[in-house]
C-alpha cells in the first residue's frame, strides 16, 4: 500500500492513493486539482522516503471533493455569583480532498 505524510497548513496528513482528507479550508471549487508538495515521508510497499524535511521531487495530486463544516464547539463562559454568563459557538471550515497519486520523480 503506497501512503505519503503531507503537512498542510501546518499540520501532517496520512494520504492514501483513493483516501479522502479533510485539511484547513481553502477557497477552491469542487472539482478542481490540487498539488501537495510539502511531503514529509512516502512508503511504497518497504521502500520507505524520507525527507529532510521534505522528499525532493516527491508530489501528491488531489482533487478537491466539496466544501465542509466540522461540529459545532459550544463555549459557555460562566462566573458564579456575579451574573456573568456568555454562550458562543464555533464551526470549523474543512476541505475535503481525494487523493488521485503520489509521485516520486
Amino acid at each position: 500500500m503506497k501512503y505519503a505524510i503531507v503537512e498542510d497548513g501546518g499540520k501532517q496528513y496520512r494520504a492514501v492513493e483513493g483516501g479522502i482528507i479533510e485539511v484547513d479550508y481553502f477557497p477552491s471549487e469542487a472539482g478542481e486539482s490540487v498539488d501537495l508538495d510539502r511531503v514529509l515521508l512516502v512508503a511504497d510497499g518497504d521502500n520507505v522516503s524520507v525527507g529532510t524535511p521534505f522528499v525532493a521531487g516527491a508530489k501528491v495530486q488531489a482533487t478537491v471533493v466539496k466544501q465542509i463544516k466540522g461540529p459545532k464547539i459550544i463555549v459557555f463562559k460562566y462566573k458564579p455569583k456575579k451574573r456573568y454568563r456568555v454562550k458562543s459557538g464555533h464551526r470549523q471550515k474543512y476541505t475535503q480532498l481525494r487523493i488521485e497519486s503520489i509521485a516520486v520523480e
